[in-house]
């Protein structure tokens, strides 16, 4: 019910608890009962439908907000940022973190409705390119962007080639094609560069164009082609 936009799953599980959700006339109180293709779905009895398009939105993320599902420091997370700006015709879809950020982290965060999405953007066979500004401690010379580049050994292995490039003395833009915990700033650190400030300005083909805080659902073809993803 989340995915097709019915209620978030959290409010999905209690009306199905409380016996609020019927299958062609027979109250299901399991949460994971499998839905058979022509079976009437009621809720409070109303008739409502499972399917629906793919969603996919960017939300551009301030530093201190958690990408999970509480914070226990109480900064928030962003789903209660996200969902209190949603309107009401969105807001009752189960959106999904493509992806994760750090707490201090800035930047792109994708969410969408779809699971299919969330495995396409973070599987690591994909190599979606992912953009991020960096700012560093001193000042990286040309071997330690060579080094980036070319590919680092990190304690859980070599990683692959990067694209990187300075944009002012201690800022390095750098794109990388896989996502290992913290990999910006362990890449970084390991050049003798630690990151003080970290942005994601760019997934694949889409570029964050929203102020800090802020959504915006993506285009068709940006999810097409920008994410190079189609539903099958």
């Amino acid at each position: 019910m989340g995915k097709a936009g019915v209620m978030p799953r959290a409010k999905a599980e209690v009306a199905i608890q409380e016996g609020r959700v019927s299958l062609d006339g027979q109250v299901e109180r399991e949460p994971f009962a499998p839905v058979r293709p022509g079976v009437e779905v009621r809720v409070d009895g109303r008739v409502v439908q499972l399917s629906a398009p793919l969603h996919a939105l960017m939300f551009h993320k301030p530093a201190g907000l958690v990408v999970h599902g509480s914070d226990p420091e109480g900064v928030g997370t962003v789903f209660e940022h996200l969902y209190a700006k949603l309107p009401a015709s969105l807001g009752s879809f189960e959106w999904l973190a493509v992806g994760r950020l750090d707490r201090d982290t800035t930047g792109l965060l994708l969410f969408t409705n779809d699971e299919r999405l969330v495995r396409h953007g973070t599987s690591p066979e994909r190599h979606l390119a992912k953009r991020y500004v960096a700012g560093v401690e001193g000042s990286p010379g040309e071997d330690a962007l060579r080094s980036l580049r070319e590919g680092l050994v990190l304690e859980d292995g070599p990683t692959r080639p990067a694209s990187a490039r300075l944009r002012a003395p201690d800022i390095v833009e750098l794109t990388l094609t896989e996502g290992r915990h913290h990999q910006v700033k362990r890449m970084l650190a390991a050049v003798g560069h630690p990151v003080r400030t970290l942005h994601r300005e760019a997934v694949g083909g889409v570029t964050l164009d929203v102020p800090e805080g802020t959504w915006r659902l993506l285009e068709d073809d940006e999810v097409s082609q920008g994410l190079a993803f189609t539903p099958a």
